[in-house]
């Protein structure tokens, strides 16, 4: 089968360049995916923490797709990005004028040894999967003390704000059971600090004084040893290679993440083994296929992986797609915007938004958002997943 446009993923990115693209008049596209449902990832956060429940998260992905386009619910198992053509699990070969690459990523628990093993245990969990989410209220709510181990990779991934978000909503459940004083809390990370954005930075590193959190920079989650309760890391950068081994009585880890097996074993893969598909950072093109996009978490522009990315992404590559299938260059660009909602305790909450420069780029006029504010606790629980189903969903905004 042919079709003009043809996007390999029905997440936040794809659901919204299709919804988009039929609002301008383009009628024939396929969507490819395999999901059954489709989850508000950013709401993991506060399901992690007790407060929203994972139901609330996830929509069936038949009630997203817009109308008009035609949905494979299918795996992709190969791209042939010379003959222009995808193939599916299913048998499927489909052809196409534009291929938009939005799948996501898939967490590569296995590049830390012990890691998986962990999450079967009753010490340690993830935010990063709906499975394990709910998990992690569980330890934060039964949780009397001791060592709290809350762990971020060097690499990207997806919302990298995620695994300090986890330790300041437990810290601040802890310090109101009046547990926190009988713990130490421990956020170790393979970045070099705690954010890259400096006007956000220190508001955050006030965040981790109030509560005592021990931040450890530059140390990079090796290993793990699931029946004795230890963690290995080792440092990074300058004088690196040295390790250190921490007990723990909670775990909460982000696992390394990479493009899918698919994405890393075609052509549309860059340099590296996370395989990220190389793009134009503007344009969001890709380098070596001027009829292929990619957005969202898959592509390699510098920014960071998250949904507020690929709102102000979408647009530019339905501007862009739209040119190259009427045989203009494409002109539309993104400049890099993107927006970490720092959950720093319940009702409480830091609107990071930055650009390529890693300069503040607010969006909400008349309010100060580089501090805590309880009204931005109410647009990170309310106002956020409405906008996410009502209007992104339906290329409205």
């Amino acid at each position: 089968m042919h079709h003009r446009v043809v996007i390999v993923g029905a997440g936040s990115a794809g659901i919204s360049v299709a919804a988009r693209l039929r609002r301008a008049g383009e009628e024939d596209i396929a969507l490819i995916d395999p999901a059954r449902l489709h989850y508000y990832q950013p709401l993991w956060t506060l399901v992690g923490a007790g407060v929203e429940p994972l139901a609330a998260s996830r929509r069936p992905q038949s009630r997203v797709v817009p109308a008009g386009v035609r949905w494979l619910q299918d795996a992709v198992v190969d791209i042939d990005a010379a003959a222009r053509v995808v193939q599916t699990a299913g048998g499927a070969r489909i052809s196409y004028d534009v291929l938009v690459c939005c799948p996501g990523l898939e967490l590569a628990w296995d590049l830390v040894p012990g890691l998986a093993e962990a999450m079967t245990t009753p010490f340690a969990s993830s935010n990063y999967s709906p499975e394990l989410a709910p998990k992690t209220w569980e330890l934060v709510r039964r949780f009397r003390g001791g060592a709290a181990l809350f762990c971020a990779p060097s690499t990207p991934i997806k919302c990298p704000g995620a695994p300090q978000k986890a330790a300041y909503l437990a810290s601040d459940h802890w310090r109101r059971r009046g547990v926190l004083a009988k713990s130490t809390v421990t956020y170790a990370t393979g970045a070099g600090g705690i954010f890259g954005v400096p006007e956000f930075a220190r508001v955050l590193e006030q965040v981790v004084k109030d509560y005592g959190i021990v931040p450890r920079y530059s140390t990079e989650l090796v290993e793990v040893d699931p029946d004795g309760r230890r963690a290995t890391f080792e440092t990074l950068g300058a004088g690196g290679g040295g390790r250190e081994v921490l007990a723990y009585d909670l775990l909460h880890a982000a696992p390394p993440q990479r493009a899918p097996a698919f994405v890393r074993a075609s052509p549309l893969a860059g340099p590296g083994p996370f395989g990220w598909v190389p793009v134009d950072r503007y344009s969001l093109r890709h380098v070596d296929y001027p009829e292929v996009f990619a957005l969202g978490d898959v592509c390699d522009a510098p920014t960071s992986k998250t949904g507020a990315a690929i709102r102000r992404q979408a647009p530019v590559v339905v501007e862009n797609v739209l040119a190259v299938l009427t045989s203009r260059e494409p002109t539309s660009r993104y400049d890099g915007y993107a927006a970490c909602p720092f959950t720093t305790g319940v009702g409480r909450m830091v609107l990071a938004e930055f650009d390529y420069s890693l300069s503040p780029h607010p969006t909400l006029p008349f309010i100060d958002t580089q501090r805590e504010r309880y009204d931005m606790w109410l647009l990170k629980r309310y106002g956020l997943p409405r906008f996410y189903w009502q209007v992104m969903l339906r290329g409205l905004g």
